[in-house]
Protein backbone atom coordinates (compact mmCIF):
# COMPACT_ATOMS: atom_id res chain seq x y z
CA UNK A 1 0.00 0.00 0.00
CA UNK A 2 2.83 2.32 -0.90
CA UNK A 3 2.13 5.47 -3.08
CA UNK A 4 1.56 5.35 -6.28
CA UNK A 5 1.44 7.93 -9.49
CA UNK A 6 -1.37 9.55 -8.93
CA UNK A 7 -4.02 10.08 -12.13
CA UNK A 8 -5.13 12.96 -13.02
CA UNK A 9 -8.41 13.82 -12.59
CA UNK A 10 -9.09 11.05 -9.65
CA UNK A 11 -11.06 10.93 -6.89
CA UNK A 12 -9.83 10.37 -3.24
CA UNK A 13 -11.70 9.55 -0.17
CA UNK A 14 -9.42 10.14 3.33
CA UNK A 15 -10.29 8.52 6.73
CA UNK A 16 -9.22 9.76 10.03
CA UNK A 17 -9.26 6.06 11.92
CA UNK A 18 -10.80 6.15 15.62
CA UNK A 19 -12.17 3.43 17.41
CA UNK A 20 -15.29 5.34 18.43
CA UNK A 21 -15.50 7.86 14.92
CA UNK A 22 -13.76 7.67 11.55
CA UNK A 23 -13.47 11.13 9.63
CA UNK A 24 -14.20 11.83 6.41
CA UNK A 25 -13.30 13.68 3.57
CA UNK A 26 -13.27 13.82 -0.48
CA UNK A 27 -10.92 15.29 -2.82
CA UNK A 28 -10.03 15.62 -6.92
CA UNK A 29 -6.69 15.07 -8.24
CA UNK A 30 -7.38 17.79 -10.46
CA UNK A 31 -8.47 20.59 -8.04
CA UNK A 32 -6.28 19.39 -5.31
CA UNK A 33 -8.77 20.39 -2.76
CA UNK A 34 -9.99 18.30 0.01
CA UNK A 35 -13.57 18.55 1.78
CA UNK A 36 -14.82 17.42 5.10
CA UNK A 37 -17.70 14.91 4.30
CA UNK A 38 -18.31 13.92 7.96
CA UNK A 39 -17.98 10.89 10.56
CA UNK A 40 -18.76 7.92 10.83
CA UNK A 41 -19.68 6.75 14.13
CA UNK A 42 -20.16 3.45 16.47
CA UNK A 43 -18.24 0.47 17.32
CA UNK A 44 -19.19 -2.39 15.01
CA UNK A 45 -17.36 -2.28 12.20
CA UNK A 46 -19.97 -4.37 10.47
CA UNK A 47 -21.96 -1.19 10.24
CA UNK A 48 -19.49 1.65 9.95
CA UNK A 49 -18.46 -0.73 6.73
CA UNK A 50 -22.00 -0.21 5.11
CA UNK A 51 -21.78 3.44 5.78
CA UNK A 52 -18.15 3.83 4.21
CA UNK A 53 -19.53 1.59 1.60
CA UNK A 54 -22.54 3.68 0.45
CA UNK A 55 -20.13 6.14 0.22
CA UNK A 56 -17.69 4.92 -1.79
CA UNK A 57 -20.69 3.67 -3.98
CA UNK A 58 -22.03 7.73 -3.93
CA UNK A 59 -18.69 9.28 -4.69
CA UNK A 60 -16.40 7.18 -7.13
CA UNK A 61 -12.71 7.40 -5.86
CA UNK A 62 -10.12 5.83 -7.76
CA UNK A 63 -7.95 5.52 -4.41
CA UNK A 64 -8.24 5.97 -0.73
CA UNK A 65 -5.81 7.76 1.66
CA UNK A 66 -5.79 6.52 5.55
CA UNK A 67 -3.93 8.77 7.88
CA UNK A 68 -1.30 6.91 10.41
CA UNK A 69 -1.29 8.17 13.46
CA UNK A 70 2.51 8.50 14.56
CA UNK A 71 4.23 9.33 17.67
CA UNK A 72 5.84 12.42 17.49
CA UNK A 73 9.05 10.62 16.67
CA UNK A 74 7.66 9.04 13.93
CA UNK A 75 7.15 5.65 15.94
CA UNK A 76 4.59 3.60 15.59
CA UNK A 77 1.80 2.55 18.67
CA UNK A 78 -1.55 0.56 19.13
CA UNK A 79 -3.48 3.34 17.41
CA UNK A 80 -1.14 2.57 14.31
CA UNK A 81 -2.07 -0.86 14.00
CA UNK A 82 -5.24 -0.49 14.19
CA UNK A 83 -5.17 2.19 11.21
CA UNK A 84 -3.25 -0.59 9.21
CA UNK A 85 -5.74 -3.02 10.09
CA UNK A 86 -8.39 -0.45 8.95
CA UNK A 87 -6.38 0.12 5.69
CA UNK A 88 -5.87 -3.67 4.80
CA UNK A 89 -9.93 -4.13 5.55
CA UNK A 90 -11.02 -1.55 3.04
CA UNK A 91 -8.37 -2.55 0.32
CA UNK A 92 -9.81 -6.08 0.35
CA UNK A 93 -13.66 -5.46 0.59
CA UNK A 94 -13.25 -2.43 -1.55
CA UNK A 95 -10.94 -3.52 -3.73
CA UNK A 96 -9.36 0.04 -4.07
CA UNK A 97 -5.67 0.91 -3.55
CA UNK A 98 -5.27 2.51 -0.34
CA UNK A 99 -2.63 4.93 0.40
CA UNK A 100 -1.47 6.44 3.89
CA UNK A 101 -0.58 9.83 5.14
CA UNK A 102 1.00 10.98 8.03
CA UNK A 103 -1.56 12.20 10.55
CA UNK A 104 0.53 13.51 13.04
CA UNK A 105 -1.34 16.91 14.99
CA UNK A 106 -4.49 16.84 12.21
CA UNK A 107 -6.57 16.59 14.57
CA UNK A 108 -5.29 19.05 16.86
CA UNK A 109 -5.05 21.00 13.75
CA UNK A 110 -8.99 20.77 13.38
CA UNK A 111 -9.60 21.32 16.99
CA UNK A 112 -7.34 24.75 16.67
CA UNK A 113 -8.84 25.83 13.53
CA UNK A 114 -12.57 25.15 14.76
CA UNK A 115 -11.31 27.26 17.84
CA UNK A 116 -10.56 29.79 15.82
CA UNK A 117 -13.97 29.77 13.70
CA UNK A 118 -15.47 30.40 17.55
CA UNK A 119 -16.47 26.68 17.68
CA UNK A 120 -15.89 24.17 20.33
CA UNK A 121 -14.56 20.86 19.53
CA UNK A 122 -16.08 19.23 22.61
CA UNK A 123 -19.44 20.33 21.35
CA UNK A 124 -18.28 19.84 17.89
CA UNK A 125 -16.98 16.33 17.63
CA UNK A 126 -18.15 15.20 14.12
CA UNK A 127 -16.59 18.77 12.62
CA UNK A 128 -13.39 17.50 14.51
CA UNK A 129 -12.97 14.46 12.83
CA UNK A 130 -14.39 15.05 9.42
CA UNK A 131 -12.37 18.51 9.59
CA UNK A 132 -8.89 15.93 10.45
CA UNK A 133 -9.56 13.79 7.68
CA UNK A 134 -9.63 16.86 5.47
CA UNK A 135 -6.44 18.31 6.83
CA UNK A 136 -5.12 14.29 6.24
CA UNK A 137 -6.20 14.66 2.38
CA UNK A 138 -4.87 18.09 2.03
CA UNK A 139 -1.69 17.01 3.41
CA UNK A 140 -1.63 13.84 0.81
CA UNK A 141 -2.45 16.22 -1.86
CA UNK A 142 0.28 18.61 -1.12
CA UNK A 143 3.20 16.19 -0.58
CA UNK A 144 2.21 14.50 -4.05
CA UNK A 145 2.12 17.84 -5.95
Amino acid sequence: MKRADVHPASTILAFDYGTKHIGIAVGDTETRMAHALGVVEGAGSAARMAVIESLVDEWRPDRLVVGLPLALDGAEHEMTVRARRFARQLAARLGLPVDFADERLSSAAAEEGLREARRSARKHKQLVHGEAARIILQSYFNESA
